[in-house]
């Protein structure tokens, strides 16, 4: 980890050391409906930063935006140094930015193994004429499917290479995205919800993948609705209500934000507070 977050002032929009990804007057809105409106964020480098609020807070819009499948209507961001404003999703992947879905988008008419091997960018292959000439891309296609197995294993779907992906448990799926998406080498990781519809055995390996990538060099940014989760592993923590971020800050300091409370945990907390009154 490049700083230590918790020497940052837990406050909307507060600049980082060495940020990675950094947006600035960011607007997408649906017909009337504002979705997102951030005007400062910057994501810190080499921390996993976890993404909460309510349904409907834009969290996953901001996702899109960000990784090049949504457009904003205005807005501009960075992705480590460079102006990456509405670039495309593929560009952004090979550029180091990559993400995960919430419903998860594998091929399930193809092999595990020839669902990670897709996700090799700059295929030789590819490549009309080059097909034609095996000498040409016979070294790579090695190297990818070696890279891939390496993940699979490291991931234990290793023994699933030759299995159609669509006969995959939904845990299973979520795991199999993840290690595609570190096909590319990147730099940073959105993931969206990864531990939506995962039983319990496997968001803990789950997590446990999640921190090794952070103790590996990367940037992790996931939205996570368990808050026992964001305390658990999360150097940092960003709270949108209403497409605007409301807080920001180490775990705990957010938790205890009045405003997220208001946003994210205030129907617990006044469940609990009548509970304790009923008493």
């Amino acid at each position: 980890m490049s700083a230590d977050p918790a020497t940052l002032p837990p406050e909307p929009g507060v600049a980082k050391p060495d940020p990675v990804l950094v947006v600035d007057d960011l607007v997408r809105a649906f017909g009337g409906l504002v979705a997102v409106d951030v005007e400062h964020l910057e994501i810190q480098r080499g921390t996993i930063t976890s993404l909460i609020g309510p349904n409907g807070a834009g969290k996953s819009t901001l996702f899109n935006v960000l990784s090049g499948f949504d457009r904003a209507d205005r807005g501009r961001w960075s992705f480590d140094g460079t102006p990456v404003t509405g670039r495309a999703a593929h560009r952004l992947a090979r550029q180091g930015l990559v993400r995960t879905f919430q419903l998860t988008r594998t091929l399930s008419r193809l092999t595990v193994l020839d669902n990670m091997k897709l996700a090799a960018t700059g295929q030789r292959g590819e490549r009309l004429l080059s097909a034609l000439l095996p000498p040409l891309w016979l070294r790579q296609e090695r190297d990818i499917e070696r890279r891939a197995d390496e993940l699979l294993e490291r991931f234990r779907l290793d023994r699933m290479r030759t299995e159609y992906a669509g006969t995959l448990s939904g845990g299973q799926r979520k795991l199999l995205e993840m290690a595609r998406a570190l096909m590319v080498h990147p730099t940073m990781v959105l993931l969206d919800e990864p531990m939506a519809g995962v039983n319990p055995a496997l968001t803990q390996s789950l997590l446990g993948h999640i921190t090794d990538l952070r103790d590996e060099g990367l940037t992790v940014c996931f939205v996570e609705h368990d808050m026992d989760v964001v305390m658990g592993i999360s150097d940092w923590v960003v709270c949108m209500a209403e497409g605007r971020i409301v807080a920001e800050g180490p775990p705990r300091a957010v938790a205890e934000n009045p405003a997220v409370i208001d946003a994210y945990l205030g129907s617990r907390h006044d469940e609990a507070g009548g509970e304790d009154d009923a008493r």
